[in-house]
């Protein structure tokens, strides 16, 4: 009985369940869904969704919130478009551009939030402004075709095997995003950065008067964000045809809301990545899912806030039952 009731509180597994109960209501009634092809495109468009949601996991749990790592991702992928497309820099320059580009703003972010003691909801909705504009002083932006120099670049998420037909191709970007899992899960509860992070969230005085670094972690916390950002940058233009300008605004809400989903606390000081894994796998088989049963683009955006609102509700209900105790 214990360990039942254990899983049934932990968020993660109700999550799990739910992400597997949708797979299923697919499977069975949609011919479409089970087509390979199908599954290997609702791979291809969770990549940067994830990558999103691991990095703005850290100010979430510092009871913080990124809102430019929409608009982040679409102005670095347009900028090191840009870059490839007219200046002929090397598509490898690029993407490690795009990464700097989300460190700098990361950076920014932090400093912002964590030295000059900004509310996180102006800072990073002003830095979500900046980035916008910047994508927009781009024109849109197809990076390489696979049939171009630098056109690896849009293979770098699966593995083909055989040509025309008959070739087979592996979605290995699914397996790099579990081994950054299980890596940054390990970083959140075996190293002083991801316990000073948790420390932060439940009662940032108290961690100061410990003699903790507040600032320096505060700061790291956003530039954590801020890489894995320009990580989401670079899957996103390897998924996508042509990157357009004056885009991202409200993509950054697939990655928060599956981070919430996943069991990151609403009040901060508790996450998991494993959680944000699964919330952003659930976020993104709502998106793309849906529509192979029937239900139009709208259902989709209904369902997710009723699914949000619900995994708030499951965090509040727990702390309240935690007090009582």
């Amino acid at each position: 009985m214990t360990k039942k009731k254990s899983l049934l509180n932990d968020q993660r597994f109700i999550a799990l369940i739910i992400a597997i109960l949708l797979m299923v209501i697919y499977f069975v009634f949609s011919k479409e869904f089970r087509k390979y092809s199908s599954i290997l495109s609702m791979l291809d468009f969770s990549y940067y969704d994830m990558l999103m949601g691991f990095g703005v996991t850290f100010p979430l749990i510092t009871a913080g919130v990124d809102l430019s790592i929409g608009t982040g991702m679409v102005c670095y992928a347009l900028v090191g478009g840009t870059l490839v497309r007219n200046n002929n820099i090397p598509v490898a320059v690029a993407m490690l551009i795009c990464i700097l580009m989300g460190v700098a703003i990361g950076l920014l972010n932090g400093i912002l939030i964590g030295v000059m003691g900004l509310a996180p909801f102006i800072a990073t909705l002003s830095t979500c402004m900046i980035t916008r504009g910047i994508g927009s002083m781009c024109n849109a932006t197809p990076w390489p075709t696979l049939q171009q120099p630098g056109g690896w670049f849009h293979s770098i998420f699966k593995l083909t095997f055989g040509s025309g037909r008959g070739a087979f191709k592996f979605p290995i970007g699914f397996f790099l995003m579990l081994v950054l899992m299980c890596v940054m899960e390990f970083v959140l509860n075996h190293t002083k950065f991801g316990r000073y992070t948790i420390a932060i969230g439940s009662n940032r005085e108290a961690t100061a008067l410990s003699g903790i670094n507040v600032k320096f972690y505060h700061v790291m916390v956003y530039v954590v964000c801020g890489f894995f950002t320009g990580l989401a940058a670079i899957a996103y233009a390897a998924v996508t045809p042509t990157v357009q300008p004056g885009t991202g605004a409200g993509l950054e809400m697939d990655a928060i809301g599956g981070v919430f989903v996943g069991g990151v606390s609403a009040t901060g000081g508790y996450g998991s990545i494993i959680g944000t894994f699964i919330g952003v796998m659930i976020i993104c088989l709502l998106k793309t899912g849906l529509p192979y049963i029937g239900l139009q683009a709208n259902w989709q955006q209904i369902i997710t806030g009723v699914v949000l609102i619900v995994a708030v509700l499951i965090d509040i209900i727990k702390k309240r039952r935690a007090a009582a105790v």
